[in-house]
């Protein structure tokens, strides 16, 4: 095995080889930056209480700060602002759209807008006609010659939630409930009004007998006259109920039902109001629309019905739903109720994608505009949604979760794969930008390549500090210390993004979305949900396998049943339409749809690598043409002809072949490809194609740095190495071990990363890597120490000679957030090094340096450290350090004086952590003590050489 490999990379490293008066000819270049390379960022309106003067006051600043794009998402308002409320899609909520789209422009950015207000979609043109649904089932079993014991007639159970401290009263809200003209202080989640419901159908299931339909015997007040022909017959009657849910978080003029996402003609009622208010204005600049994610059931119940689903269900199945009531209810057999359940939530699924999404898209199309969708959430096939959408975006902090929609990017070729970045980071206000970075980094290890954090406030120049603010954010906004950093944080981003958005991914594996295995489990509801891994594919062998080669280095992607079809074979390889695969792999699934199998053994025919973790699957899901389909899968399955081979069956069919095993490493091993052994060092990466090369993003994940030769599956004459952080660039050094495999030598700080690019690299200048030739010398015995009155209570300037927090230095500095400035002066250290290592020890929170008037760096941590080139010390030196600090303190002082700060409408203001929240159930620091503040430790210069 060791010979062959090494002739390989041997064969592949004179075929890729070049000239060194080539890598001569040419520097390293960064791909072309844009506004989309830069990060974005969600911008909440509050109360839509905005004017043409601070708009284009802010986009300046957010452009300066290095911001690509603004996402307007009006909300719930400020308390005071009433007189400044906008109502959505007004003719002057329309011009402050257009005012937003041209001063954009002007600043070089670009724009999306929700399509909505808080969320989900809805609104007070919503009636309940268009209102998301729910069914409510009654049933009995009755005796041979019984009637139902009571009229078929069922009422809507009264309820209401609110978001408010004060929760609203059922008797204080109008029926419906736009018309109520105090929705901000009502701040309704979702409400149900005692209503009588229209029957939907009545079905009798006489024992040993076929179900009778006597829907159409119901008489008007409910009554029937009809009796039981049977024993033990059973009868359900389903009734629309509706669902209840509001908007969510909703602006003035955006609160009312949320829509009923499985009907066609709810979106088309939803999108007139947009068209009447759009018609004869120019929005063209705008690039897209949003949508957050689904949560229409984050409430009491489901939507899980719509007025015209049983005939949907029939046309789409071949079978009346009506039939099997106790099975979708789950109250036949076993097998039964796990069918009849996966039919009707396919149904749903069809429903959403083909009624909601497309539809959407296809209407933002003809307003010149994409679409951004958080597809997770819902209870439709997640991956199929994001293929139906233009930028498909995640959130949270798990990487799995955010492969859903970064593979469907990938294996459709969208350019760009979005995260709503860095919410509840944290809790209020003590969010750092190293921690932003360290988030950031897992999004683009996870495939994602549009950062559009969440987020900043609209604060208007009367609104103080600390003005606006939204609940589960960051807060950044220029209100925050860290803000003077940020454009540093923005940087990176670009640069990054720059080559994440370049060329296509370069992933190994794909692995076949398990859905029906899913949809056949029962759950706690008649719908399920789907997110992450989490919940619904916990424990699965789904979940191990992709756990386990994230965890081992190979590069992988998911793909559903409808993303299979495109699927075609070229030499052995998968494409997608979007890029090349090597092998596909059925993670231990139980159920296939036939045409899923059928389509993975023609591919195999056609030359393909097929992997099978543990068994093939070996049912069909649903009950629509269970018998036809389940003799032909067990007829596909048999002429499989597998061979024993260690603990790896193989099989060959046609040109292709098909390993299957238990044992993880073995399997993988079976399709021929190595892993990337880089993260036994504790490093985590994704790689890509671009130009001819592979580039590779590489993060050190681990709380201590690596100098280390790194291994890597590429073989090139040059390696490239580029800094995001500090826009360096230059030729790695490299060398190859005893297998002939590719090593380059890299140093990465504690959370430190780099962008590493294997062929094609035209660079004469080497990537400097440093070592320490003496030990650290401390600088700075006094320091003057100045604070930026931008920021509330300021204190006067002063002298230290020991460096701690500043809010240990007195009751005049213990609760200041904002900037300090350090000034100190030092004498250049004995020796003749050429480069220095500039620590600050421990800082709270992040700092600009700079030395004898040059910027020398941004440090935002957890490393606090930069080198610093000693042609720029003179026998004396003057350094300055501006560090930022978070904005806790001031807010401590703040809730410690009564300061009114919480002023919002609706939901004012949660905390994350159950220890941050008051006697109110709300957030308060006042428990808090001061946060460390400044430079914590002493500052030291390291002479270094250049290996």
């Amino acid at each position: 095995m060791k010979q062959k490999s090494w002739k390989r990379w041997i064969i592949a490293a004179t075929v890729l080889a070049l000239s060194w008066q080539q890598l001569q000819a040419q520097s390293l270049q960064w791909p072309v930056s844009t506004a989309e390379t830069k990060p974005w960022t969600r911008w909440w309106w509050q109360g839509s209480a905005v004017n043409k003067e601070d708009i284009s006051r802010l986009l300046k600043i957010y452009s300066d700060a290095g911001l690509g794009g603004v996402e307007i998402t009006p909300i719930y308002g400020v308390k005071g602002e009433e007189a400044n409320f906008i109502q959505y899609l007004s003719a002057q909520w329309v011009d402050m759209l257009q005012h937003t789209l041209q001063q954009a422009t002007a600043n070089g950015m670009q724009v999306d807008m929700a399509t909505g207000t808080g969320w989900p979609f809805g609104g007070p043109w919503i009636s309940y006609e268009h209102a998301c649904k729910q069914v409510i089932s009654k049933n009995w079993i009755l005796q041979k010659g019984m009637t139902i014991p009571e009229k078929v007639a069922a009422i809507q159970q009264p309820f209401i939630k609110g978001t408010s401290t004060t929760p609203p009263k059922l008797e204080d809200v109008k029926d419906p409930v736009e018309s109520n003209s105090n929705l901000q202080q009502l701040a309704i989640d979702q409400v149900k009004f005692a209503k009588p419901l229209p029957l939907i159908t009545l079905m009798a299931y006489p024992a040993n007998a076929a179900p009778i339909d006597i829907t159409a015997l119901v008489k008007p007040d409910g009554s029937i006259d009809w009796v039981s022909p049977t024993d033990d017959c059973k009868v359900y009657a389903l009734f629309l109920g509706w669902h209840g849910k509001l908007v969510e978080r909703a602006a003035p003029g955006g609160e009312g039902n949320a829509i009923d996402h499985f009907s066609k003609p709810a979106i088309d009622t939803y999108f007139s109001k947009f068209d009447a208010a759009f018609s004869g204005k120019d929005i063209s600049a705008l690039r897209g629309f949003f949508n957050d994610s689904y949560e229409v059931d984050d409430a009491r119940g489901q939507a899980n019905w719509t007025p015209h689903l049983l005939n949907e269900f029939a046309q789409r199945k071949g079978y009346r739903l009506e039939n099997y009531l106790p099975a979708l209810f789950g109250k036949a057999d076993a097998n039964s109720n796990a069918r009849v359940l996966f039919d009707y939530r396919e149904v749903i699924a069809e429903l959403i994608l083909e009624n909601f999404t497309q539809p959407w898209a296809d209407w933002a199309k003809k307003n010149g505009a994409l679409v951004r969708n958080q597809s997770h959430g819902s209870p439709g096939n997640t991956m199929d949604l994001y293929a139906a959408v233009d930028i498909p975006e995640t959130e949270g902090t798990e990487l799995l979760r955010f492969k859903f929609a970064t593979s469907t990017a990938h294996v459709a070729g969208k350019k760009l794969a979005a995260a709503e970045a860095a919410t509840w980071l944290d809790d209020h206000f003590v969010s750092t930008l190293g921690g932003v970075k360290k988030a950031i980094d897992q999004y683009f290890i996870g495939g994602v390549n549009h950062i559009v954090y969440h987020g900043t406030n609209y604060s208007p120049a009367s609104g103080g500090w600390p003005g606006w603010m939204f609940y589960a954010a960051v807060h950044f906004n220029q209100n925050n210390p860290f803000w003077q950093q940020f454009p540093a944080l923005n940087k990176y981003v670009e640069r990054s993004q720059s080559f994440l958005q370049a060329g296509s991914i370069d992933n190994d594996v794909l692995v076949y979305y398990p859905f029906a295995d899913a949809q056949m489990e029962h759950g706690r509801d008649l719908l399920k949900h789907y997110d992450a891994m989490r919940p619904e594919f916990n424990g699965t062998r789904f979940a191990h396998i992709s756990e386990w080669m994230q965890a081992k280095g190979y590069g992988f992607d998911f793909i559903s049943d409808k993303q299979l079809k495109q699927v075609s074979v070229r030499n052995g390889a998968l494409h997608t339409g979007g890029t090349s695969y090597k092998t596909i792999l059925l993670p231990g699934n139980k159920y296939i749809p036939l045409a899923s199998m059928q389509q993975l053994l023609q591919l195999v025919a056609k030359g393909a690598k097929l992997l099978v973790y543990h068994a093939m699957p070996n049912d069909v899901p649903g009950l629509a043409n269970y018998d036809a389909n389940t003799a032909a899968l067990k007829k596909l399955l048999s002429g499989i002809q597998w061979k024993e081979n260690g603990s790896v069956q193989t099989a060959q069919h046609g040109n292709g072949s098909i390993s299957m095993s238990a044992n993880e490493q073995q399997l993988l091993e079976a399709a021929g490809f190595q892993r990337e052994a880089l993260v036994d060092m504790g490093l985590q990466f994704i790689r890509r194609h671009y130009n001819g090369s592979k580039v590779y993003f590489i993060c050190n994940a681990k709380d201590s740095a690596v100098d280390a030769w790194i291994p890597l599956n590429a073989v090139a004459a040059a390696v490239g190495i580029y800094n995001p952080m500090t826009g360096e660039t230059g030729l790695a050094q490299t060398k190859r071990n005893s297998n002939g495999q590719l090593l380059v030598h890299l140093q990465l700080p504690a959370a430190g990363s780099l962008i590493v690019q294997v062929g094609v690299v035209k660079t004469a200048v080497k990537y400097p890597l440093y070592q320490a030739i003496a030990k650290p010398v401390a600088i700075g015995k006094t320091w003057a120490v100045s604070f930026d009155n931008r920021f509330p209570n300021a204190p006067a300037a002063t002298n230290v000679t020991a460096l701690k927090s500043w809010s240990e230095w007195g009751s005049a500095f213990t609760y200041y957030s904002g900037v300090a400035t350090y000034r100190s002066s030092f004498a250049r250290p004995a020796g003749n090094a050429k480069w220095y290592r500039l620590s600050l020890g421990k800082v709270g929170e992040s700092a600009n340096v700079w030395i004898n008037g040059k910027k020398a760096g941004t440090i935002l941590g957890p490393d606090y450290s930069l080198i610093v080139d000693a042609t720029w010390l003179k026998t004396t030196n003057n350094i300055q350090i501006e560090v930022s600090n978070s904005m806790a303190n001031q807010m401590i002082l703040l809730e410690k004086n009564g300061v009114p700060w919480k002023k919002f409408y609706n939901t004012n203001f949660p905390a994350k952590l159950a220890e941050n929240r008051g006697a109110d159930g709300l957030f308060t620091p006042i428990k808090w003590t001061p946060k460390p503040s400044g430079l914590l430790s002493e500052v030291s210069l390291t002479a270094l050489q250049k290996l």
